[in-house]
């Protein structure tokens, strides 16, 4: 069992930044493969970004635009998703997903588990 906890979510308007966190139960991230998705009502989640497991590969959807970055801290098991020149249209529900192996190429079926997801608003 892999618990997940996204936060950082919040109110913003167009042109700010947000960095959201998550959070593991894992006493070793490397293993895992990690990645983060975004979801607006009545629609699927849309891969953004992932880091490979034993790896320093980093994938991102074209859909982020260079806008956002993933990186993760191994000390303290933590993923991190900076968002930058945040549009209205990134306004979404944030989760972030974990899976043993994961492809990079944004497979929803690959991440056995995921945390609750954070609210990210950005008005006009």
């Amino acid at each position: 069992q892999v618990q997940l906890v996204e936060s950082g979510g919040g109110l913003v308007q167009t042109g700010d930044s947000l960095r959201l966190s998550c959070t593991t139960s894992v006493d070793t991230l490397k293993p895992y493969g990690m990645g983060w998705f975004r979801q607006v009502p009545g629609k699927g989640r849309e891969f953004l970004a992932a880091v490979k497991q034993n790896s320093a590969s980093k994938y991102y959807s074209s859909v982020m635009r260079g806008r956002f970055s993933v990186s993760r801290d191994d000390a303290k098991n933590t993923v991190y998703l900076q968002m930058n020149s945040l549009l209205p249209e990134d306004t979404a529900v944030y989760y972030c997903a974990a899976g043993a192996t994961i492809s990079g190429f944004g497979l929803e079926s690959e991440y056995g588990y995921w945390g609750q997801g954070t609210q990210v608003t950005v008005s006009s």
